[in-house]
């Protein structure tokens, strides 16, 4: 028996607990910091700062939109953000083939003696499905 095999599944290892190493990172700084304030600024501005920090540590660790995390989301809108918006359309000249040249060709060739072989070969089935199925199997 033949069994499709799922090629592209994302998981993350898990480090301490539930967390992933990513999301020990974001919630493990944001507690250093918060425990640097605490000695460094007054009860009140470290309340007000820890929050605020703890706050964003646990949405970069856990929060995601569109099922994309939101350290990924946050760099693609400053890429966005940053980069040209002006896209400009070159047509590129193509050399080889000329599709018109080739339908007059072939009205010629059927105008001329029907046991002379046609200019253009009419390929069979499409292999569209058949290698659709090689790559998500991987195999050839």
């Amino acid at each position: 028996m033949r069994f499709t095999i799922p090629q592209f599944i994302e998981h993350e290892a898990k480090i301490i607990g539930p967390l992933t190493f990513k999301q020990v990172i974001f919630i493990g700084t944001a507690g250093v910091i918060c425990f640097i304030l605490y000695f460094l600024v007054p009860f009140s501005v470290f309340l007000v700062a820890c929050v605020i920090l703890v706050g964003g540590g646990i949405a970069l660790a856990f929060l995601k939109i569109g099922g994309r995390s939101l350290p990924l989301t946050l760099v693609n809108f400053l890429k966005f953000s940053v980069m040209p918006k002006i896209y400009i359309w070159k047509k590129r000249e193509q050399s080889g083939i000329n599709v018109y040249k080739k339908k007059t060709e072939f009205r010629a060739a059927l105008s001329v003696e029907k046991g002379e072989e046609s200019p253009l070969k009419i390929g069979g089935k499409s292999q569209l499905k058949k290698l659709h199925n090689e790559i998500e199997i991987k195999t050839k």
